[in-house]
């Protein structure tokens, strides 16, 4: 990695790493839709101000100047919170960025329930799904800071707008430092034969806690980490369910129309198990206390996991 990277925050992992872009290529600039200290595109501005444009409480004129400045060869970084990247934004997404295929990355911050305390109008339960229908662009879950900073490292080599999810919150490390991330990778962080759960987000870490717990029952799991949303890796998909006596899907937004449908869809034409969806079941988000809590009202936990994958197995 070029960051010597001392944080589980996600949100940090990816401002040091916009930063490191700007080092390396002075057509890198960003775009903030006032949410910078949150974002942490704020460490772009304090290193390249002339290369930083604020452009307020406007994300759709923010998304149409993004495709003015790829249009212009540049490569614009735009972040807001995801709910606003793939709500307010949509129709400058789709028409002036996706349609003519233009380099622009969007910051999806504080995506999924992890911005716990604001309630639903903050919390993006369908922007995986959004952002997986549009046309020539690539949607990204990483697991953990470590993940974060790979993907960025990497990120300008994907023709096409690119989509990124980040949590708000730290997430503990699951990503091996000493392997290289490409797109459509798919990490197996644990080995195992009678169930496989395909994870990504904060749901790879209680993946690997559920299948520790079911290994005291005597069932092998194995874990992915599928941090690609689209394109799907399907070969890959294919090759990691092969054999297994059932398949989790587990990701932190509605479960219609996303990460376990496009799971299912590399999957539809293979002989296979049944399949288990954990994820959000088509509802928004409320207001908690703390993450935990939140995560745990909509089943989103390694106990949950567990008991899919004994449904599955049996």
């Amino acid at each position: 990695m070029l960051i010597n990277l001392n944080t589980k925050s996600l949100r940090e992992a990816y401002g040091l790493s916009l930063v490191e872009l700007g080092k390396k290529d002075k057509n890198v600039v960003a775009l903030e839709a006032d949410l910078g200290n949150s974002t942490r595109s704020v460490l772009f501005k304090a290193e390249f101000p002339d290369r930083h444009f604020e452009m307020g409480i406007a994300e759709q004129n923010m998304a149409s100047t993004s495709a003015g400045l790829a249009l212009a060869g540049k490569i614009p970084f735009m972040s807001t919170f995801a709910v606003f990247a793939s709500g307010r934004a949509f129709d400058q997404l789709r028409n002036s960025i996706c349609i003519p295929k233009l380099k622009v990355r969007v910051c999806g911050s504080s995506a999924g329930l992890s911005d716990f305390g604001d309630g639903k109008t903050h919390q993006s339960v369908e922007d995986a799904a959004i952002m997986r229908a549009l046309p020539n662009m690539t949607v990204l879950a990483p697991a953990d800071a470590v993940e974060v900073v790979k993907m960025m490292e990497h990120i300008n080599e994907i023709d096409g707008p690119v989509y990124i999810r980040i949590n708000r919150n730290d997430l503990p490390a699951v990503t091996p430092e000493s392997e290289d991330w490409t797109p459509g990778k798919l990490w197996t962080l644990r080995d195992g034969n009678d169930a496989v759960v395909f994870a990504n987000g904060v749901m790879v870490s209680k993946a690997l806690e559920a299948a520790e717990t079911l290994s005291g029952e005597g069932i092998s799991v194995k874990v992915l980490n599928a941090s690609t949303i689209k394109p799907m890796n399907a070969s890959a998909v294919i090759e990691a369910a092969a054999g297994a006596k059932g398949i989790v899907t587990a990701e932190e937004g509605n479960i219609v129309g996303g990460f376990g449908s496009a799971i299912l869809e590399a999957l539809r034409t293979e002989s296979r198990g049944p399949v288990e969806f954990v994820g959000i079941q088509d509802s928004f988000g409320v207001s908690a206390k703390n993450y935990d809590e939140i995560l745990e009202k909509y089943g989103l936990t390694a106990a949950a996991i567990a008991q899919a994958v004994r449904k599955v197995v049996k």
